[in-house]
């Protein structure tokens, strides 16, 4: 039982370190980018990009929230996306992820 639990955990965790690493961001117009967030997740900023360009945008009404990149040509970037946006430390916890 213990060799069949080991071999699980042992394939679980290839399998997660190969999805993380065939992960790319996804890139757009950000125009279009904007769009999407707003019309599909009804989400907002919630804070001022910062020096890197880096923006979360959230929505409390779906719990959606992302990371984004916007780049000086036009292209903006998801770096990060996920679920439960919490007002507190979550929260506080995915602003300070845009600390220079």
């Amino acid at each position: 039982m213990i060799r069949v639990f080991v071999s699980l955990l042992t394939v679980s965790t290839l399998l997660s370190a190969a999805t993380s690493v065939m992960a790319e961001d996804v890139c757009m117009p950000s125009t279009e980018l904007r769009a999407s967030l707003i019309d599909w997740y009804g989400e907002e900023p919630v804070a001022a990009p910062n020096r890197a360009q880096q923006q979360i945008w959230a929505s409390p009404r779906t719990g959606t929230w992302t990371k984004v990149r916007f780049d000086a040509n036009g292209t903006a970037c998801v770096l990060a996306q996920g679920d439960d946006w919490l007002v507190g430390a979550a929260r506080a916890a995915l602003l300070a992820s845009l600390a220079d």
